[in-house]
């Protein structure tokens, strides 16, 4: 009789546990050799088919700036602000931070919290712009099934102020 309650406990170990999806973004921001070097200011979202705006995942720019003159910039990321940016006030919890030096800088998102909780199932594209001042503007964009059945990963190279950007989608 003691011998069930083992196996029944061995049996529950072996239950595989029900994991949230998970969207990973490795954005590169280039070290550039220029005269005047700024950081980028960053938009990255999720947007529709219709290219409409989905979540907002991150923002990076001047968040410190006296009199939050950091903001007026944020326009220059022309294609987010027409669609997402123009309607958030600005800082967001959880999406707004400052921005980044050159390198790779990942972000994470699950399913079960955050912007992505909510995402309905559907075709969506992982969109990252940047702006820089004296400097020029980028957008790229990869493609991704949600909720995913099955790993994905998709990948974009942008030529001036963004370099690579890995998108991994896991079921």
């Amino acid at each position: 009789m003691r011998l069930l309650p083992s196996l029944a406990a061995a049996g529950l170990a072996a239950t595989p546990v029900a994991q949230a999806a998970e969207l990973s973004v490795t954005v590169e921001i280039p070290q550039l050799n220029v005269a005047e070097y700024h950081r980028p200011y960053v938009a990255v979202w999720v947007e529709r088919a219709d290219q409409s705006a989905a979540a907002n995942l991150a923002v990076w720019y001047a968040i410190r700036m006296r009199d939050n003159e950091g903001e007026k910039w944020l326009k220059d990321m022309r294609q987010w602000w027409r669609r997402a940016g123009r309607e958030l006030r600005m800082p967001v919890d959880g999406v707004s931070g400052a921005t980044r030096a050159p390198g790779r800088h990942t972000l994470r998102f699950d399913a079960a919290t955050g912007p992505l909780a909510n995402l309905p199932a559907g075709q969506y594209n992982l969109v990252v712009e940047a702006a820089r001042e004296v400097g020029g503007r980028e957008l790229l964009r990869v493609p991704f099934q949600w909720p995913p059945t099955a790993a994905q990963a998709g990948q974009a190279q942008g030529s001036t102020e963004l370099g690579s950007l890995d998108v991994e989608v896991k079921p």
